[in-house]
């Protein structure tokens, strides 16, 4: 019985962390999207702004819904990983993408265990 509702409270933590996630990648695609890209310019990306911010809104959606999950973990995953690679030769901080990479990473694990299992 307890075992049960661990999971159970484990998995709606997962299905927390998987929302906030997804509305922060939306709130990122947006910001990319409509707001004034100087953050991209000062990186070089600017001219990518649009793609990338397509990549990070169907990446965050794959990651939120369950059949795709295992498809949006990775994608975001890889995405992360540019953005901390980004950050670095940038001279800019790496310590945001590497928490939301390890919150993306924990997420998918408490919503789908069976996923890091060989």
């Amino acid at each position: 019985m307890i075992t049960m509702e661990t999971t159970k409270t484990t998995r709606i933590i997962g299905w927390i962390i998987a929302g906030l996630l997804t509305a922060l990648y939306l709130f990122s695609a947006a910001g990319k999207l409509f707001i004034s890209p100087e953050q991209m310019d000062q990186m070089k990306l600017a001219d990518w702004r649009i793609i990338i911010a397509i990549g990070e809104i169907i990446s965050a959606l794959l990651f939120l819904f369950p059949r795709t999950n295992f498809f949006g973990t990775l994608l975001l995953s890889a995405y992360m990983g540019g953005a901390i690679i980004i950050h670095m030769t940038s001279g800019m901080e790496i310590i945001t993408p590497s928490v939301v990479l390890i919150f993306v990473w924990v997420g998918s694990y408490m919503r789908n265990p069976q996923f890091f299992k060989c």
